[in-house]
């Protein structure tokens, strides 16, 4: 395993480290560089936030924090969370042609539920759609650990059936995804391509940096292809590089498909990528539940964790 795999293992490892947790969250300093990557606790500092992106001429996918639900209650107060804020970003007219849309974990709206977990979270998604219509933007639904990637792209297909804008993630590094972006790669299809960010075994999925990095370009270069709307989600500048040599091979117009990067991680090339014209998507995390989230962000890649060590270099 190379270094950086190896990293990667690690933080993946910590993510589910209650002890661990317990001290970074408890810590004054962790709180204030968190501000960085995480945009608030709140609807009205996501909002907020949001409002600078677009201004800017970004685009935001917004995550409200959370997952493993544990109960009816918690997966019903998440699809409100999202509720609320879709009404709110369109009062503050930032849904408009979809600038802001939201993302989506199906766990956090009941999925690993014990009793008729599936059917609780495609209510809830359904029902977020339907918020989301309203608001005249769209709804992506986010990807978690291989074990609910056939339930996930269920849900999803049913979901399209009445709001066939809905999108869907997939993974570069599990060995299934380039046959799944064939299959998704359709008319109108919206496919978000990232790396992949839980601890998977090496059954079904790449270990080795390169190898996700070779699955990443092969997924790409099938979803550039197609008649879908690929949205790259990558802070590698070699990988940015490719896909827009790809789509430029494709002859692709620039609002035929988009990048997208995590809320903090170079805002400066997201301004380039944009002022370039390009469509350049931010996702932007918000809640206090951001722990699992960080240490994921952080394996995924590690110049990543070299940000955040960096940013509490300078807070300590």
């Amino acid at each position: 395993m190379d270094a950086s795999a190896a990293l990667r293992q690690g933080l993946l490892g910590l993510s589910r480290s209650k002890a661990v947790r317990q001290v970074i969250e408890k810590a004054p300093v962790s709180r204030d560089v968190v501000r960085r990557f995480v945009a608030g606790d709140g609807t009205a500092e996501c909002v907020q936030a949001v409002a600078d992106l677009v201004g800017d001429g970004r685009l935001a996918t917004i995550d409200f924090l959370g997952e493993d639900t544990l109960d009816v209650a918690q997966a019903s107060r998440t699809r409100d969370a999202y509720l609320t804020l879709l009404q709110e970003l369109h009062t503050r007219d930032l849904t408009k042609a979809g600038a802001a849309e939201v993302s989506v974990k199906l766990s956090a709206v009941g999925q690993a539920l014990p009793q008729d977990g599936e059917k609780i979270a495609l209510d809830n998604a359904r029902q977020i759609c339907e918020a989301a219509a309203k608001a005249g933007t769209t709804v992506t639904i986010d990807m978690e650990d291989h074990t609910t990637t056939d339930s996930t792209l269920g849900i999803v297909r049913d979901l399209r059936a009445d709001f066939p804008w809905v999108g869907a993630v997939l993974q570069a590094y599990l060995h299934r995804t380039e046959a799944d972006c064939r299959d998704l790669a359709g008319q109108g299809s919206r496919i978000r391509l990232c790396k992949g960010a839980y601890k998977e075994p090496e059954s079904v999925a790449y270990q080795e940096s390169h190898d996700v990095d070779a699955s990443y370009v092969r997924c790409l270069k099938v979803l550039m292809e197609g008649d879908g709307y690929p949205m790259a989600a990558s802070h590698d500048p070699r990988l940015i590089e490719i896909a827009r040599s790809l789509a430029d091979k494709q002859l692709r117009a620039p609002e035929s498909y988009e990048f997208q990067m995590l809320f903090g991680i170079r805002p400066d090339e997201q301004r380039r990528i944009a002022a370039a014209g390009n469509q350049m998507r931010v996702y932007v995390p918000y809640g206090d539940e951001w722990y699992g989230y960080l240490m994921r962000r952080m394996a995924e890649r590690p110049a990543n964790t070299m940000f955040f060590l960096r940013a509490l270099a300078t807070k300590g």
